[in-house]
């Protein structure tokens, strides 16, 4: 497949304790390995950085990937996981109708930093 950076399509992370989240925005740690990711509709939740996460460890695979022991894996249709799905249906449908509310690049990029993602501005 490709490298976690590079996969255009949605991906969802299983964390150890068996939460889950679908990545809205991702980002490679700055100095070491590992990721910063930002869960969908991240800016509704108070705070707004609950739902940033920082997960450092090397990645490995090319899909699924493991961070640490976290699990990277495309988000999965309707008849293999419905809840992901619907929620994956739900992002789509906000971006559709132009992501009201959603916060400027700059200021998305900031909050990267402010957890550790190396960013390009």
């Amino acid at each position: 497949m490709a490298d976690l950076f590079s996969v255009t399509a949605p991906l969802q992370v299983r964390l150890p304790d068996g939460t889950r989240h679908i990545l809205a925005e991702r980002f490679p740690l700055k100095g070491q390995a590992g990721l910063v990711y930002f869960e969908v509709f991240w800016h509704f939740r108070v705070p707004a950085a609950s739902a940033i996460h920082r997960i450092e460890g090397e990645i490995r695979g090319e899909g699924p990937w493991k961070v640490g022991e976290a699990v990277f894996t495309l988000v999965g249709c309707q008849g293999t996981d419905p809840e992901m799905a619907t929620l994956l249906a739900e992002w789509r449908d906000y971006l559709a109708q132009g992501a009201p509310g959603y916060p400027d690049r700059d200021r998305l990029l900031r909050l990267a930093e402010a957890a550790g993602a190396e960013v390009s501005r």
